[in-house]
């Protein structure tokens, strides 16, 4: 029984927090998006506002975890737009620029190692990318993320883990937008040389796990509370990596099957051999999420953030694509009725323009 009014307690903040904190999203992003309409590079400034006007959901979904400590939650979603906001541009300059190389995207990634490690030097990111005057937009977002971590108390004791999840996302966004000849051979031998205690999953799904921010936003939220030890961030990550962050990524994935293959874009959900293949996948990072949120410390916040990645991620109209019903109806009636009802919410939102 206090399991089920810690979950509804959990769930009935979620009303006022889309009212509340949606719009304090929305603001953050309005200062980014006013910086990247001053860039001098055309090409750098039309990536810059495409990923804030496209992807603003990623803020709203990831700016949860403002509110797992309320009173450094404006810190927080400091710290979680603007990472955010970087993680989106470089994967819209790695994506919709030609002229890349492994080179050149591993510099320009240096900049979100540096927006979550303080020991990180700054260089000049674009060094070897074919554009290169942002005007400092780049530069403004590592120092917002570097300013809020140096306010959170327990930032030392996570810096480390959170540098190693940064790391790997690094990787992954390298390797995965190199030339379609090398890039799926590139991936497994990184999955080969990083993944020796992860042999209970495949690479595709490893590296769907190490394109999720969530971890890096959980650390950050519990750093805003004070000391973290090593069984805490141990626990966590037991958790986050790779299930909860794998759901995400592969929900991401799951839902842009028939784009990606329009654009001839790699898609993880693909590398399973069949349909049903894949629903399996999905429902087994889903059953591993659910049952290790269990044992973190309030476990109702985590089971909210679960359900939610289904909500938003199948509340988006391209989750209603041919083919894909059958998956969302079972992902959906596997997580319960709170999902389903959070289900409902998110179209009632997206309906209204709200995400």
């Amino acid at each position: 029984m206090a399991s089920i009014l810690a979950k509804s307690k959990e769930l009935a903040l979620i009303v006022p927090f889309t009212l509340r904190v949606f719009p304090q999203v929305n603001r953050e992003l309005a200062g980014w998006r006013k910086l990247a309409a001053a860039i001098p590079c055309p090409q750098l400034r039309t990536q810059a506002l495409n990923s804030i006007v496209h992807k603003r959901f990623h803020c709203q979904g990831g700016s949860i975890y403002s509110v797992y400590t309320p009173e450094k939650k404006s810190v927080l979603l400091r710290f979680i737009v603007a990472l955010q906001t970087i993680s989106d541009y470089l994967d819209n300059l790695s994506d919709r620029v030609p002229g890349t190389n492994e080179k050149s995207l591993r510099t320009l990634h240096q900049a979100i190692l540096a927006a979550v490690d303080l020991n990180e030097p700054f260089c000049f990111w674009y060094e070897d990318y074919p554009y290169q005057n942002d005007g400092g937009y780049l530069n403004h977002l590592v120092q917002t993320c570097r300013q809020a971590l140096s306010e959170l108390a327990g930032y030392n004791d996570i810096r480390q883990n959170m540098r190693r999840l940064v790391e790997l996302y690094a990787d992954l966004q390298v390797y995965k937008h190199l030339e379609i000849n090398v890039r799926v051979e590139k991936l497994v031998s990184w999955f080969n040389r990083q993944n020796s205690s992860q042999t209970d999953v495949y690479w595709w799904e490893f590296a769907a796990a190490c394109g999720s921010t969530l971890g890096v936003f959980m650390l950050a939220a519990m750093a805003a509370a004070g000391p973290v030890s090593p069984k805490e961030i141990s626990q966590l990550l037991s958790c986050y990596f790779p299930w909860l962050c794998g759901l995400h990524i592969l929900l991401d994935y799951f839902i842009d099957l028939d784009e990606d293959k329009d654009f001839n874009d790699l898609n993880f959900v693909n590398f399973y051999p069949t349909a049903l293949a894949a629903e399996k996948g999905l429902l087994r990072f889903l059953e591993e999420t659910l049952t290790r949120v269990k044992k973190l410390p309030r476990p109702a916040f985590h089971f909210t953030v679960s359900i939610g990645l289904l909500a938003l991620y199948l509340s988006d109209p391209k989750a209603f694509q041919h083919g894909c019903k059958k998956t969302v109806q079972q992902l959906l009636h596997f997580a319960g009725a709170e999902a389903r009802w959070l289900h409902r919410f998110c179209l009632y939102l997206r309906k209204g323009g709200v995400i």
